[in-house]
């Protein structure tokens, strides 16, 4: 990625667009990229019971997105989020690519070059009726057997996929809890609707450390991004506002910075996966922008370094370590790639 003071705009050349049938919001890149075509699994975001998951490939060289006609399954609910295993198949020695998703359970699924398997539910409710919805989860890239859940009924619940079994769950927060993102092992971060980033370490159960709260009692944060490429920062975004928090857990409570730049609310963050100074955010001014941390934030705030006008609200964003020159968006029925 070129460094420059100067705000850029990334051309509409340097994207490729995918046109679906239906509005998307959950999307993953593959860890697996064999003869250089990319995996993307795409979820529909359909406001009833029935849903699908198409996953579509990408080719760098020809520039295209191409949908595979058996590679989909349907989905109950809108998918939250959706990950391929952080390794890839080749690493694990394995046939196809494990996929997971969130909805009303974890599910894994098994994308194999023209089929999609379901590989298993993981269900920790104890009654057989009632569900609480998961928001989000992440799959720890240190110790891939694990997946962390969070869920609207304020717990946290670590799977240990290889086992099929709860390793633990926690109560988390006193509201929902919107997302989760791994740090190391064993110690995670969770954002809820009670306003506070919280980080827990698996060998301390009983504790947690809160290292930031939404300056308005009770203003809900709804992502959390944790920079694999340096651990000490992490960022968030709060509901309905146009600011980017930027963390770093060694000083808690006070951000070390705040990108305000956007005309409208955030709706998704993430790191750059090759760079631990640069972030990218987007939202509902339609405009993804790419931001350089300075080691030392001026008077005046901090510029992004370039942006991306998209056609309308976007509501997704994924930056995949597999083509760090690469940023995927969602905006309505379009997933958009810019080459950064």
């Amino acid at each position: 990625m070129e460094n420059s003071t100067q705000e850029s705009h990334l051309k509409s050349e340097h994207s490729v667009t995918y046109d679906s049938t239906y509005p998307i919001y959950a999307m993953a890149f593959s860890s697996s990229a064999p003869n250089n075509h990319h995996r993307l699994a795409l979820g529909s975001f359909i406001e009833e019971y029935n849903n699908r998951v198409d996953v579509v490939s990408f080719d760098e060289d020809t520039l295209n997105i191409k949908a595979q006609p058996n590679l989909f399954f349907s989905h109950p609910y809108p998918p939250t989020k959706l990950m391929f295993h952080p390794n890839s198949s080749a690493g694990r020695k394995a046939a196809g690519d494990l996929l997971a998703s969130s909805g009303d359970y974890l599910r894994l699924w098994e994308v194999r070059e023209s089929s999609i398997d379901a590989v298993s539910i993981l269900n920790n409710s104890k009654t057989s009726e009632f569900c609480a919805p998961l928001t989000s989860f992440d799959w720890n890239e240190v110790e891939p057997r694990r997946i962390g859940t969070s869920s609207i009924d304020t717990t946290c619940t670590i799977w240990d996929i290889e086992r099929g079994a709860v390793e633990t769950q926690l109560i988390a927060h006193d509201k929902e809890v919107y997302d989760i993102a791994w740090g190391e092992a064993g110690v995670f971060a969770s954002v809820s609707a009670d306003g506070s980033v919280r980080i827990f370490d698996l060998r301390d159960k009983e504790h947690s450390t809160i290292i930031y709260e939404s300056p308005q009692p009770d203003t809900p944060l709804l992502r959390l991004a944790w920079n694999k490429q340096d651990l000490r920062y992490m960022a968030t975004i709060l509901m309905d506002c146009n600011k980017v928090v930027i963390l770093d857990i060694r000083s808690p409570t006070i951000p070390v910075a705040e990108l305000e730049r956007h005309r409208a609310s955030v709706n998704a963050i993430a790191w750059a996966p090759q760079s631990s100074r640069h972030i990218c955010s987007a939202g509902d001014d339609s405009q993804a922008l790419i931001w350089e941390l300075p080691t030392v934030a001026g008077p005046n705030g901090i510029d992004p370094m370039s942006m991306y006008s998209a056609g309308s609200e976007i509501n997704q964003l994924q930056w995949s370590a597999t083509l760090p020159d690469w940023i995927g968006i969602a905006c309505s029925n379009k997933v958009q790639l810019l080459r950064v």
